[in-house]
């Protein structure tokens, strides 16, 4: 008996295909995904990876988000996430009305301090938290920006809005990411910051990656880079610069660009030596360890599961590094060994990526197409399988 709903991607895939009234080899032609590989996704025994489902949305013409089912609204309405998305839109709509009268912010060091708990909060895997507080704090810093109009008060609301792009990614909103993402511009520019200007970049290739539009998505990379690069020599500036590459390397790899994937590696391996670990900078958690969690990540999404799996197995993960990422770091590598027949660790991995973050790793897709394959390889398994999907689909 399966755990999870029966719609999952490879349904999806299927169901789109008929209503476009393609054969399944007719849309592995136009796709480039191989027959065989289009078969065993639609029949859930293979997880779709970003490459392929990007190469299938191209194919039928609709959004990546269409195929993967995000947002997963029955769980978030269980969860009592959804009805925190409303206020977050409000908020973002009232960027450029000036003073609220009705508000009395308090000082900018108070904001600030707020403004770093709730990135704090996103790292720890604290989504509902961050999602909870951002609203009221958005509209808030608002007001104090327009009252100061310093570059401090807009950096504060340049922050929040980065927030706001981070709850909406993680629950699967893009409307909503693309939207914080225009406010972090719009703020960032009155703050005249060049660093958040190519971190605004970053985070917009990020968008186009998740969407699979990986040529204009490199385009952005290379854009944040030029951008960085007018920013006075700081940390803060190499940690932006580095980060920018590690996101062009899995931008390349997701693209099957081999060479560029891995000279994106190297650029930011010689700053992450240079900057050391910098997991607080702009809460971007860039560094050596990034790097080879990275090298992970590239080595999957260039199919080469076997090496990303070896890399994985000699990478130390350091016990104060954001759990967010840890737990998207174990999501890839139960990807990799699942795909490499190690189905037992797999589900290990599944498990290590739930109890660093539980909340992120619930609504995490590649932890669910992973499950689902998992399930679908009829493998003997720990009775804990089935409580994991049934914690994956609960709805009460």
């Amino acid at each position: 008996m399966h755990a999870l709903p029966q719609d999952h991607t490879g349904v999806r895939i299927a169901r789109l295909r008929r209503e476009r009234h393609l054969t399944q080899q007719g849309l592995a032609d136009l796709s480039g995904v191989p027959y065989n590989t289009l078969t065993k996704i639609e029949q859930g025994k293979y997880a779709a990876t970003p490459h392929a489902i990007a190469c299938l949305a191209r194919a039928m013409r609709v959004e990546v988000s269409t195929i993967i089912g995000q947002p997963y609204k029955a769980e978030l309405r269980a969860d009592e996430l959804d009805v925190l998305i409303a206020p977050i839109r409000e908020a973002l709509d009232v960027y450029d009305l000036g003073v609220d009268p009705d508000i009395s912010a308090r000082p900018l060091r108070n904001l600030l301090e707020d403004s770093e708990s709730l990135c704090a909060a996103v790292r720890a895997g604290e989504i509902k938290r961050a999602a909870s507080d951002v609203a009221g704090l958005i509209e808030e810093a608002t007001t104090a920006a327009h009252q100061h109009g310093s570059s401090d008060g807009w950096l504060i609301l340049s922050s929040l809005y980065r927030t706001s792009y981070d709850v909406a990614t993680k629950l699967g909103y893009a409307d909503l990411a693309q939207l914080s993402l225009a406010r972090l511009d719009w703020a960032s520019q009155r703050a005249g910051s060049a660093v958040f200007g190519g971190a605004y970049q970053y985070f917009r290739a990020l968008t186009y990656l998740r969407e699979g539009k990986f040529r204009t998505g490199q385009r952005l990379v290379d854009l944040g880079l030029r951008t960085i690069s007018q920013a006075e020599p700081s940390r803060e500036r190499d940690v932006v610069t580095g980060q920018l590459h590690l996101g062009g390397s899995v931008m390349a790899g997701r693209a099957h660009n081999e060479s560029q994937a891995m000279d994106h590696l190297a650029e930011a391996d010689t700053i992450a030596a240079r900057t050391g670990e910098s997991p607080r900078v702009l809460w971007m958690a860039f560094g050596e360890t990034n790097v080879r969690v990275h090298r992970v990540s590239v080595l999957a999404e260039l199919d080469k599961y076997d090496k990303a799996v070896a890399a994985a197995d000699n990478l130390l993960i350091p016990a104060d590094w954001p759990k967010s990422r840890t737990s998207h770091h174990w999501a890839e590598v139960a990807r990799a060994q699942m795909w490499t027949g190690k189905l037992d660790a797999s589900f290990a991995s599944l498990l290590k990526a739930r109890k660093t973050a539980p909340q992120q790793a619930k609504y995490h897709p590649m932890v669910r197409e992973t499950y689902a394959s998992l399930e679908a390889a009829h493998r003997r398994l720990p009775d804990t399988f089935l409580s994991y999907g049934s914690w994956l689909a609960s709805q009460v």
